[in-house]
């Protein structure tokens, strides 16, 4: 019988409760064996994502003690079936692992092809929830969902790919999901976040006028440098709903692309809001997280309310476009596995800047 072999991992300790603070051990496990149909993934690096935060302290359900779903990596070994169903797959391999890593094909999101519904297929597996995600340096993905990236964008360093997995390709789904015309205002609420900051560089990049909203004036410079004409402090002295009408002649917004993760900026956000605007809704509040509106409202104003979910592989590879041509760069910061308690910290306080690498 062969010797175990072992890698390590960041293993999440604490409760996964609203008023937890993360915290994580690093440590080393067995690895992982593929299954028939499955390959294993040796990871480069993952970064870590605002989501990350919100599966630590239960708000998308009971997870697994392995987190992360932002991973870059080769594929180290195959699965007994996995030759024979795609013979184009092979080890050595560069591919992303994100939030997805399976869905069914069958049920009535899947089918919904106008909708690319797959990204909210029912019976969907996802990464630190049905698999130990990419805070580790093994990972498993079936192959019928195996995300390879193509040869073309071998320019692109792995660190730049990662953020792009989720936070990036959830940002500029959303903004797709706006249907704006280029040269159209747009408000990116929660604009110094990770997925907030890349919202703005995309919406930017598309050619829509971007004005980034967050809390403190610390964040201005920041909002500023990823493509944003104008920063308007969540917490001034001026209402930031009335500063936003007065940077749009009086109207409003086309759209208000919510990732800040407080219900506050989703109340807000209407104020924002110009005749027939959109307010897309990215980012996860609690369950008992409250928004409270009129029918009025959109009647009178002619809103829509959608929200928008991570993104396919065709998306990853469109938002990685951007990448390739250096109109979205992400800003990034390199960090240990043994700082995700401190990163998670700074998270909660909403400190972070720029997405956080993690070599594994």
């Amino acid at each position: 019988m062969a010797a175990t072999e072992f890698h390590k991992v960041a293993v999440l300790t604490s409760p996964q409760t609203p008023d937890a603070k993360p915290t994580f051990e690093v440590k080393n496990v067995p690895r992982p064996v593929p299954g028939p149909n499955e390959v294993l993934v040796r990871l480069s690096l993952t970064s870590l994502c605002g989501s990350d935060l919100g599966m630590a302290l239960g708000h998308m359900g009971p997870m697994r003690d392995i987190l992360g779903h932002e991973g870059v990596g080769r594929i180290a070994s195959l699965g007994s079936n996995v030759s024979s169903l795609d013979p184009t797959v092979e080890v050595g391999q560069r591919v992303g692992v994100a939030w997805l890593r399976d869905v069914c094909g069958t049920c009535d999101m899947c089918v919904d092809i106008v909708h690319e519904g797959e990204t909210r297929c029912v019976e969907a597996l996802h990464s630190g929830k049905a698999y130990d995600g990419t805070f580790a340096e093994y990972t498993l993905v079936p192959l019928r969902y195996l995300a390879r990236l193509p040869a073309t964008y071998d320019e692109i360093p792995d660190e730049e790919v990662a953020p792009i997995l989720c936070g990036g390709v959830t940002a500029y789904k959303a903004i797709k999901g706006c249907d704006l015309t280029p040269g159209q205002w747009l408000v990116v609420s929660g604009a110094g976040g990770g997925v907030g900051a890349l919202a703005v560089a995309y919406a930017s990049a598309m050619g829509y006028r971007v004005i980034a909203v967050d809390a403190g004036e610390s964040k201005e410079a920041y909002c500023l440098s990823q493509g944003a004409e104008h920063y308007v402090n969540a917490i001034g002295s001026e209402d930031a709903g009335l500063r936003v009408k007065s940077l749009t002649d009086g109207r409003g917004a086309k759209a208000v692309v919510v990732t800040a993760t407080a219900a506050a900026a989703y109340q807000k956000a209407f104020d924002m809001l110009g005749p027939f605007g959109t307010l897309m809704c990215v980012s996860i509040l609690p369950e008992e997280a409250q928004v409270i509106f009129h029918p009025l409202m959109f009647i009178d104003n002619g809103w829509k309310v959608k929200g928008s979910s991570v993104g396919t592989r065709a998306d990853i590879i469109e938002a990685l476009e951007f990448v390739k041509r250096r109109k979205v760069t992400p800003a990034i910061k390199w960090a240990k596995l043994e700082d995700l308690g401190n990163l998670m910290g700074q998270m909660i306080e909403r400190k972070l800047e720029g997405k956080y690498v993690i070599k594994l």
